[in-house]
């Protein structure tokens, strides 16, 4: 089943116990039809309640008519079956991949998650063409979100997965060198890893365990209209969480900080010491922050003459970190919390 639908305030959790080969089998990929989805539920959501960036695209996405098939996820409970939400099969997929996979999804595997999710046999109104015509149902489903994808992420998805490749990239470094345990300890303020249980903060309480299986985890710009923990595939427990990156969504700049870091070494600057707490590429930053490369290299250039941030290569691509010295700065002069949700 997948777990959507965040919310504001969260005090229920969902607890995941892995067992090693599972743990040991960790990826990461991108997701088009997942940004889509969750896509879906942050424009449905009130942009008053929004942060930046998020609510500049909400307010200009609601200008878009929502094509009708496309309106089911607004209807779905928040356990809902994985059919309706695929995992991504390979690490970057098109979504034109992603849609013609739902539209092949096999009946005997629609008839398999709706009678796992509805043991009592009432099926909501909204899932029941899916069990009486699924061709028909699933081509109605996946024309909506294609219709959909086309007017209001495709004109942003280049940046988008300029941004979304850097996360892979930086996050796959941190598997290869520092092993999963590392990589699951420092994916989002909302996602707990001890040993051997993932805890995911949500408005809902579950827990299971995995076993030979694998972990897949999906960052999603548009995370912050919902985190999906994916588990009808016997094979594959799939958890999403917000990327960095999400200033790609943004036409206006971030309110200013006021904070000591900023008065101190300016704004840019502390913008960009901050984000460093995740060794990051220039590109990477450029994209997080929705700053010009040339100002993130300007800015970069004073940080590391200043001692409070090194420059380090990692085959082709040039990695920035923090000094000590930068980390003092950052934990004693306090995080930016209107930042932190998507940077971090």
């Amino acid at each position: 089943m997948a777990f959507g639908w965040p919310f504001p305030k969260l005090r229920a959790v969902i607890r995941i116990e892995l067992d090693e080969p599972t743990l040991s089998r960790t990826r990461i990929a991108i997701s088009p039809l997942l940004e889509t989805v969750c896509s879906l539920w942050l424009v449905a959501r009130d942009p008053a309640g929004l942060p930046w960036p998020f609510a500049d695209w909400v307010r200009q996405a609601r200008a878009i008519p929502l094509p009708a098939p496309a309106q089911l996820y607004l209807h779905l409970p928040r356990r809902m079956p994985d059919f309706v939400a695929p995992i991504p099969l390979t690490s970057a997929p098109a979504i034109d991949e992603q849609l013609e996979l739902l539209r092949r999804t096999p009946p005997e595997v629609i008839d398999a998650q709706l009678a796992t999710h509805h043991r009592d046999g009432r099926l909501p109104e909204h899932l029941r063409p899916f069990r009486d015509d699924p061709e028909t149902a699933l081509d109605r489903l996946a024309d909506g979100l294609a219709t959909w994808w086309d007017a209001a992420l495709a004109p942003r998805w280049p940046a988008m997965r300029a941004a979304l490749d850097e996360e892979v990239l930086l996050r796959a470094r941190a598997l290869a060198a520092d092993g999963p345990d590392a990589l699951l300890s420092r994916l989002h303020e909302r996602i707990i890893w001890e040993r051997p249980v993932l805890t995911l903060i949500k408005r809902l309480d579950a827990g299971f365990t995995v076993s030979g299986s694998r972990v897949l985890l999906v960052p999603l710009i548009f995370s912050r209209g919902g985190m999906l923990c994916s588990t009808d595939d016997p094979g594959t427990q799939m958890v999403t969480y917000q990327s960095r990156g999400a200033a790609v969504l943004a036409d206006s700049p971030a309110p200013a900080p006021d904070d000591r870091l900023a008065l101190l070494i300016g704004r840019g600057r502390a913008t960009v010491l901050r984000a460093l707490t995740t060794p990051s590429t220039t590109t990477a930053l450029a994209a997080v922050l929705g700053l010009a490369m040339s100002t993130v290299s300007e800015h970069l250039a004073h940080l590391q003459a200043a001692g409070v941030v090194h420059r380090r290569r990692a085959g082709r691509r040039v990695l920035y970190g923090l000094e000590p010295a930068g980390l003092a700065l950052v934990n004693l002069l306090g995080e930016d919390s209107a930042r932190a949700e998507f940077v971090s």
